[in-house]
């Protein structure tokens, strides 16, 4: 079987970097994913993250898919219960007004930051979780022109009205998330890069509980992972050592000033504690030369029964990041 392969980038700053390299190496890595033949490139949204650029992902989306060709674009994620369903839905169809058929509507229940972020962005009012259910049925309203008569708000429409719609992906880690993509009818991501527990579980309820849709009639998954391949598992090591000291440090509250060095991070003294972490947090990722990385996206395909995998590269060495998904492409997408 022939794999897609898609990109999801966080847009990371490496220490002693800035946001606007990372914003700029995003793009540039957008562009070059176009010419290797990824199917995707999705951008995540981060708030109150000093080491992630990308907060804005709708904003970005732009931008990309003016500086590329055939490849989709999209959120991963917009994370819905902060906004209203209706703005969303105006913003992704400017979008898909600008490059129709290529643009994505990933969506999260995730906060994407800390607690007072959220706080921020609702203008000190707290999130509703328990309405995102209810959030996205208005959100496909919106963006198929499928408003109820009854509606609260008459007989609006989500404008411009176009042509095309995006695709609405629900994204997650849990399952929760895997449920309601199936009461929904809609495409599911399981977010393997951020929960290495139950996602082959999760995913097969997906698909047993999926109730076909106005808009989908057969479940579509696709699983993301962290990805890192080195011209030799030497190489593909220490690359990922940088990887594995931001997660210590992120999941211990620890001060970061953005993805440390491979020499820092080599040099690091790990507690025991730690070394278990890294040990634990290994099953998000693939890390190794092309074979190693071939074997294990097909295992993975296999695993969660699809014919796409989503992959997630952070680096020190922006270039080690561009030579990593050159290697897959060239071995993986001719």
């Amino acid at each position: 079987m022939t794999l897609k392969l898609s990109i999801l980038d966080q847009s990371s700053i490496a220490e002693g970097s800035t946001a606007e390299e990372g914003l700029k190496q995003t793009v540039e890595l957008a562009k070059i994913a176009d010419e290797l033949g990824f199917t995707r490139f999705w951008v995540s949204e981060h708030h109150d993250a000093p080491t992630l650029a990308g907060s804005s992902p709708e904003v970005l989306i732009a931008h990309l898919a003016s500086k590329t060709e055939r490849i989709k674009v999209g959120s991963g994620g917009v994370m819905l219960p902060h906004y209203s369903s209706y703005k969303v839905a105006e913003n992704f169809k400017v979008l898909e007004g600008l490059t129709p058929g290529r643009i994505d509507l990933g969506i999260g229940r995730a906060p994407g930051g800390m607690p007072r972020a959220s706080y921020a962005l609702g203008d000190g009012k707290p999130r509703d979780i328990n309405r995102y259910p209810e959030q996205i049925d208005e959100l496909l309203q919106y963006l198929h022109d499928d408003v109820p008569a009854d509606h609260p708000y008459g007989n609006i429409k989500a404008t411009p009205v176009t042509q095309t719609v995006p695709d609405v992906w629900v994204l997650g880690s849990s399952p929760s998330s895997a449920l309601t993509a199936a009461e929904k009818g809609l495409p599911y991501t399981f977010a393997l890069f951020i929960n290495g527990e139950g996602g082959p579980l999760y995913t097969k309820r997906y698909k047993e509980r999926f109730a076909p849709s106005d808009y989908y009639k057969e479940p579509q998954n696709t699983v993301a992972v962290f990805a890192i391949c080195g011209e030799t598992m030497e190489d593909a090591e220490r690359i990922a050592s940088s990887l594995d000291l931001s997660m210590v440090m992120l999941e211990q509250g620890m001060p970061s000033k953005g993805t440390p060095s491979p020499e820092k991070a080599m040099s690091y003294e790990y507690t025991p504690y730690e070394m278990m972490r890294v040990q634990e947090n290994r099953k998000r990722m693939i890390i190794g030369d092309i074979d190693h990385i071939e074997k294990e996206l097909y295992r993975l395909s296999e695993e969660y029964g699809t014919d796409e995998i989503m992959l997630t590269t952070i680096t020190y060495d922006f270039e080690d990041k561009v030579n990593s998904f050159k290697r897959i492409a060239e071995r993986m997408l001719k």
